[in-house]
Order: structure tokens, then sequence, then C-alpha cells
């Protein structure tokens, strides 16, 4: 190992194995494919020792970095330009690089020059660090000078290395024609002569490519001078108790977050305990630790939790007694008395002596006073009643209370029967919120049954269980739900009968008679026979009574009366029932008008809740119309629907909702008439008639024109009569008056009016020719036209209200025109009138004004 010791030991290890590539470098291995890698050493070709030692230049640094493989000289004989890149540069490459290099068969030249040149420029050299590590047994054979590129790439280059191991050279001017590569360019060059010294060669060149370069040394800047902190006062008491609340202050306000604080004197910045944040304040309250010693006050910057402001405050231990009974009952309540209490959130507990610090049971806070009650546990022993201080649950007082068994009795009935009200009595009550029970003989403590609480009594009422057996009442304290004493009772089967009718009509109400009645809230009720036992349908309580009336179900079949008892909802006597279907009838007419009235009769009124219904033929069971409620009746008035067509009248028994009888009836179209004049002034009356009447709330209504069907305007009930004046509409327009039924709302008849002008002028048949305006008491020429003739027209002034064939002054026509009128002597708005007195008719009316 001559020539490679000297290189390996003398140019890397003393040297610190050279330039090492730069972290996150790309690296191309360049290999010789040419024919004379068929050259061997020790019998053995240069291509396959070179294939079995390749591993040691591919370490684990493959897995990091972006690393291929070109080769030359390994398809064409004699060519020079025989450079193919076979792995193209990225990580984790290594199986694919060696399975590549497997595959070379050593063919042609050497232009180990331009192939190296290719892989600087894949790498992309100029850019960017790049590594070659070339692996060669010969010279240059394609004329070009190696060492001229190698200057070239590391002028040109970033960070540009080649690494080169020579193999199985011929001789120096080999040598010194690969070497010049790795001098030139920051590289290293090893030579090997056999297996052994060109796997240590690759090795060590790998260890070259995988070092990561120490890191250029930093430069510690100057440590900024600590800036100036701003000052703040902080102000509270010299000494506080401990636990207290007390008031400290603080000037000036940096942060709203900023905070103060109370930590013992000599604690490191950031340290805090109790606190209260600044806000926008100037004051606040902080409580005092639970321990004495000397503390101070912190104003704290939020931000950096540097202390700003401090003052000393000492903390010392209150004087605080604490009194109490010297002995108490299991579960009583006693009286706590206490001097100097700290704060209204202390509390003071009892708990058994010797227990831990910040152990509690029963407690009170203290709140603004001097006792409190507790109440005693439930176990007997030895106990002690604390004063707890808050703030840490420290105990500042005690005193010693023994609790002993209280001496209580119980005693009620020998037996009861089942469900049945009973008096228990008992004597050395606790507490008002104890309770007497029933249980089952021998129940677990804590069971409860029905209960009482004792209240201030000394007697409670119980309610029996359902089912019968050997029970036991008990005295329970509250505490603990521990039974203080106890007393056996028998709960025996109640003896109750059961009567009623043997059958009954669907719907109809019958009698039930009951004796032995257990409680008043007891009930009967009515099941088909074999219901589940808790099943009811109609049923009345028994309350303090022996009979009542109970309504029968709405389908026939066999049923029971049950006698229930509601303490377990059980069953204690029946009587079988059978329902069957009453004989009902129902009738009214074959037709009558839509919207009227007609008369309905029934026979076999079941129930006084029944109604007779009108429904379209063929509505569901259980559809609603026009109905009425029987009561004692058998005939009443029901309203037919607006709507003609067919319809069925029905008798409904209120049970269920089920028809008993019916019979169809048809609802005729009305024939209605509807008669007004065709036009009318801004407040005048309109005369309107009618014909056809269906019932008396059907209603005249007048609406715009167009308006819905629905719509609701001026509008009067027609009642009994024919004919009737509605006031017109405050607006002129066209309008329609309309005759509605009342069942619907439906439009029977309907006709236009036209609203005109307060002094527009009215003409049906004749027209009037007069001036619009005229002195008082003036002569006036009047002409007119007219269609028709009679025996009596006449040409009449009237004021404007005034009844029609009223007037101020009238002119008969039998002339013919013109004829002369004097006007009346008061100002005012007058109404000439042409009126035919003989067909009581007006023709025409026309506005005048006297002024």
């Amino acid at each position: 190992m001559t020539r490679l010791k000297h290189t390996l030991f003398a140019a890397f290890f003393a040297c610190g194995l050279g330039p090492a590539a730069q972290a996150g470098e790309n690296v191309m291995v360049v290999f010789d494919g040419s024919n004379s890698m068929w050259g061997q050493i020790d019998g053995v070709a240069k291509i396959e020792i070179a294939r079995n030692v390749m591993d040691n230049l591919l370490g684990d640094w493959t897995a990091e970095r972006d690393v291929g493989l070109m080769a030359y000289g390994h398809r064409r004989r004699g060519d020079c330009s025989d450079i193919q890149t076979l792995v193209e540069p990225g990580a984790d490459n290594r199986r694919d690089i060696l399975a590549r290099i497997n595959a070379i068969t050593p063919t042609g030249k050497t232009p180990l020059t331009d192939a190296v040149e290719q892989a600087a420029i894949a790498l992309s050299y100029t850019d960017r660090p790049a590594t070659v590590v070339l692996i060669s047994d010969g010279l240059e054979s394609c004329e070009r000078d190696p060492c001229a590129l190698a200057e070239a790439l590391e002028q040109r280059g970033v960070e540009f290395t080649a690494h080169v191991v020579g193999f199985g050279l011929g001789g120096d001017e080999d040598t010194a024609s690969l070497s010049c590569i790795a001098e030139k360019t920051g590289g290293q060059f090893l030579s090997a002569s056999n297996a052994e010294e060109l796997g240590a060669a690759l090795s060590a060149v790998g260890t070259a490519v995988a070092r990561t370069p120490d890191p250029e040394p930093v430069v510690e800047p100057e440590p900024e001078p600590e800036p100036e902190l701003p000052e703040v006062t902080v102000t509270g008491p010299e000494t506080a108790i401990t636990g207290s609340d007390f008031a400290v202050s603080w000037s000036p306000v940096l942060g709203k977050d900023d905070y103060v604080s109370i930590v013992p004197a000599g604690s490191e910045d950031g340290t805090y305990g109790n606190y209260t944040v600044t806000r926008d304040k100037t004051e606040g309250s902080l409580r005092a630790p639970a321990d004495a010693g000397l503390y101070e006050l912190r104003y704290v910057d939020r931000s950096t939790t540097a202390t700003l402001g401090a003052a000393p405050i000492e903390i010392v231990e209150p004087e605080i007694t604490i009194s109490a009974p010297e002995g108490v009952i299991t579960g009583a309540a006693f009286e706590v008395s206490y001097t100097g209490a700290v704060n209204k959130d202390d509390y003071v507990t009892i708990v058994p002596v010797g227990a831990d610090e910040r152990s509690y049971g029963n407690y009170q806070t203290v709140r603004d006073k001097s006792e409190r009650t507790l109440r005693a546990p439930a176990e007997p022993g030895l106990y002690e009643v604390r004063y707890i201080l808050r703030e840490g649950n420290k105990t500042m007082a005690r005193t010693s209370v023994e609790v002993t068994l209280a001496e209580v009795t119980i005693s009620g009935p020998a037996s009861v029967q089942t469900g049945q009200p009973f008096t228990v009595s008992y004597t050395g009550a606790v507490h008002e919120d104890d309770y007497v029970t029933i249980v089952p003989l021998g129940a677990d403590e804590g069971s409860y049954g029905n209960y009482q609480t004792v209240r201030d009594r000394t007697e409670r009422d119980l309610k029996a269980p359902a089912e019968p057996g050997m029970y036991e009442l008990r005295y329970i304290l509250r505490e603990g739900n521990k039974t203080m004493a106890s007393a056996a009772i028998e709960v025996t089967d109640a003896q109750v009968t059961l009567t009623g009718p043997a059958s009954a009509v669907t719907g109809a109400e019958i009698d039930v008679r009951w004796s032995g009645a257990v409680a008043q809230d007891d009930y009967i009720t009515v099941v088909p026979m074999g219901a589940d036992e808790g099943a009811f349908g109609n049923y009345i309580l028994v309350r303090d009574k022996s009979e009542g009336a109970l309504r029968m179900p709405a389908e026939t079949g066999m049923y029971e009366l049950r006698y229930v008892l509601r303490q377990g909802s059980k069953t204690l006597a029946t009587h079988p029932i059978e329902i069957t279907f009453p004989e009902v009838t129902v009738s009214g007419p074959a037709t009558a008008i839509a919207g009227a009235d007609i008369r309905v009769s029934w026979t076999g009124t079941v129930s006084e809740n029944d109604y007779i219904n009108i429904v379209p033929a063929g509505a569901d069971e259980g559809a609603f119309g026009s109905y009425q409620l029987v009561r004692d009746k058998s005939e009443l008035n029901l309203q037919l629907p607006g709507d003609p067509g067919l319809y069925e009248l029905r008798y409904v028994l209120r049970e269920g909702s089920r028809t008993m009888a019916s019979q169809m009836i048809e609802a005729k179209q009305a024939d209605v008439t509807l008669e007004a004049a065709d036009q009318l002034r801004l407040g005048d009356k309109l005369r309107v008639s009618w014909s056809g009447t269906v019932g008396a709330r059907d209603y005249i209504n007048l609406v715009p024109m167009g308006s819905d069907e629905d719509a609701f305007g001026s509008y009067f009930q027609v009642r009994d009569k024919t004919q009737n004046d509605m006031k017109s509409p405050d607006a002129t327009g066209l309008y329609e008056l309309r005759y509605m039924l009342h069942a619907n709302n439906r439009v029977l008849a309907r006709r236009t009016v036209e609203v005109l002008a307060a002094d527009a002028a009215l003409n049906a048949g004749a027209s009037l020719s007069a001036p619009e305006s005229a002195a008082p008491g003036a002569m006036v020429e009047i002409g007119w036209s007219v269609d028709s003739d009679s025996a009596d027209q006449r040409i009449t002034i009237a004021n404007p209200d005034q009844a029609i064939f009223t007037w101020i002054r009238a002119v008969k026509t039998s002339e013919g025109p013109p004829v002369q009128m004097q006007m009346p002597d008061q100002p005012g708005t007058y109404e000439l009138r042409f009126l035919d007195v003989s067909n009581q008719a007006v023709l025409a009316r026309q506005v005048i004004t006297i002024e």
C-alpha cells in the first residue's frame, strides 16, 4: 500500500480530508467504460474490481443528496462522443447507480475531459455548488487537455470540485494528467493499484463528499444596552391579615394588561401570587396569602414580566375564635359562633377529629355574620368544628364536638290495606328535613317508598303499597339517609266490590257503584275485556263517593269495568259489560237552498254532547262541517253550506266521533235578484232592493269594481227586508253591488254602480238645462227633454238631502219647455229635479248654487 498510503494519509487525514461537498449540492459520478478497463490486475479485470468496490463510494449520504451517473466509452469503438448520462441526479439513487455500473461493457475510447465538462454542465455548475467524482484507468484519448478544462471550471463555477480516483495507471504521465483535475478544482486525487487500494480510495472520496463543512464562525454582536424601565409607584398598607382583602393603588398605568401582585419578599421577576389586572384603573383590591411573613406588592409589565414598581407589606396571623356545643345528636342542626372573621368567603365546617387539613364536611360560609348553623354528621363520634380561611383552605381555629346517636321512635298500625292512607307517628325528631317512609321488610339501607318529610310535626300520613306483604316503617335521618327507628307493618289486600249494568249502548253514560273504596284518587275505568293491567279508558275518580256516571266507548264489544288502586295502578275489582249499537235516526229535507237554515230532527239520543253535523257526501268519518250539539233536544236549525251539491246529515256520537245515523240532502243554487240605480252622486244614498233572500245574515256589499270575491266595503245585512238605503262611497268611480251569502261569502247576485261627483247631473230618461248658479230669489229659466210622457211630470227645487218627492217649489211641465222658477232666498247648494210623479220616478237631477 505504498502510493495509496502516501496519498490517503498525507493528502486526506493530514489535511482534514480536503474540501467537503457543500450541504445540499449535486454530485455526478463519471465512470470509465473504455476498452482499457478490460485490463487485469492479479488476474481480475479492472471493470470487475471496480464493480465490486463501488459500494464503498456510495454511502448513506446518497439518501440525502442528488447523485447521478455518467459513463464514457461504453457503447461504441473509436467514438469520442460516446458519453451518456445513465442516472439523472436524484435522491436515494444508490441502487440504480450500482445496477447501471454492473451493466457497463467496456468498449471504446477515453473522452474523460468532455465527460467531466458535460457532468459539470448537467449539475449547473455556474449557478450552484457541484461535485464530480471521476473514476478512470488512463489518459485522455480524444485530444483535449483535462488540466485546462479543470482551470476553466474552477474559474466559472460556483464552488465546483472534482475528485479523481486513478485505477491501475500506467506511469507518471497518467498520474499527472489526472491529478491536475483535482488540484485545480480543490478536489482530491487518489491512485490505486489493486482491489484493496481501490476500495479504500473510493471510501475516502465518499467520506469527503459526505462531510458537511464546518460552519462559518458566528460573530456575536455587541450586547445592546439594557433599556431603562419606567418606574411605577405602588402603594398599599404596611400590614394585612392572612386571607383578608386589602386596597392597593398604583401610578401611572402603563398597560391595561399589566397587573399588581403580592409575592414573598425577594421573589424572582416573573413570580406572581394573587393579582389584579390594572385595566384603565389606578386602584384595586388584593387578597392576602394564607401564610404570615414579609411580602412585596409588585406592579408587573405583562409583556416582559418585569417588575416596574414595588412596596413592602407584612402579612400577620388573625386572632380568630370559634365555639360550638360540646355535644349534639346525629343529623341535628346546631349553632356555631366565631370572632375575628377575616373574609366573607371563609367558612366553618365539621370534620372528624384529626382529619387532614383541607378536609371538610357540612359547611357554611361566614358571610357578614358571627354565627352559622351546621348539621351534625349521621355517624356518632368525636368531631371538631373548624374556621377555615378560604385563601389556602387553612384552619385558623377549631373546637371539639361529640356527636351522639339520636333517640327516635316510630309507630303505626299493625296492618293496613293495599293503597290505603294511614297515619305514622314518631318521637325525637332530629331535623325537619328527615322523613318517614314505608319499605319492604329488610330492604337495603337508603331504600325508600312512599314518604313524607317530618317538618315540625309528630305524625304524618303515608299510603300503603299496592302489593300485600310485610313492610316496615322507617324514620330516616336526611343527613346520610340513616335509619334511626323502624316498626313492622303488614299490608293486606283490600276488599272492594264493583257493580254496573250488564250492557250499554256505545257512548252512553252508565251508573257505576262500588264499595270498600281505599283512597280518594283511586278510579273506575272501562277497558276491553282482558286488557293489560294498568290499561285505562274513560274513567272517574272515586273521591268520597260510592257511585258515579261513566261514559262508554264508541266501539261495540265485550268490556269490563275496573276499580283501580291509584297506588301501583292495581285492579282490585271488575265487572263485565257488553257495549251495543244504539238505535238512532236523523231526518231533514231532501233538498234546500245552499246557505239556508234547515230544520233537522232525530231520535235515540245517546248523550247530550253528541252532535248533528252536515258534511259533503262521502266525507271521512270524523269530518266536521256546520254542527250543533243535541243537548236535551230532538230537533234544531242547521245552516247548509254555501256551495250547491250533495251533502250528508249525520248524527255523531261524541265518544269516538262515530256516525250513528245519516241522511242525504241536496243543496241547490239560490235565485237572487238585485236592483239599484246605475249612478249616484258622492254623498247621496243608494236605494237597493232584492229578492230571493236565502238567510237573514246574508248581506249587501258595495266594493270597488274588480275587488276580490270576499272583499268587504260598505255593507248591511238583509235580515227580513227586501229594500234598504246605503250611503255612497267616499270616492268617485265604478263600483259593484253584491248580494253575499253568509254561509261562505259567495256572491249570489251583482250590479254595477257608478259614483259621480257631488255636482254631476243624473239623467234617467230625461235631461235638464239650467244655469249652474243664480242669485237668491232670482227667476231662472229651465229647459228639458224627456223620453217618456205621463199625466204628472214636474220640475222641483229641493235641498240635496230632502226626500225625492218633497220640494221647496215645483212647476208642472204640461205646457212644455221652458218654464220660469223662482230660486230660494237663502244662499246654498240646491238640486233641480225632473220628477215623474205618476210613476214615482226620478228622470233627471242637476245641482244649482244660490249665491
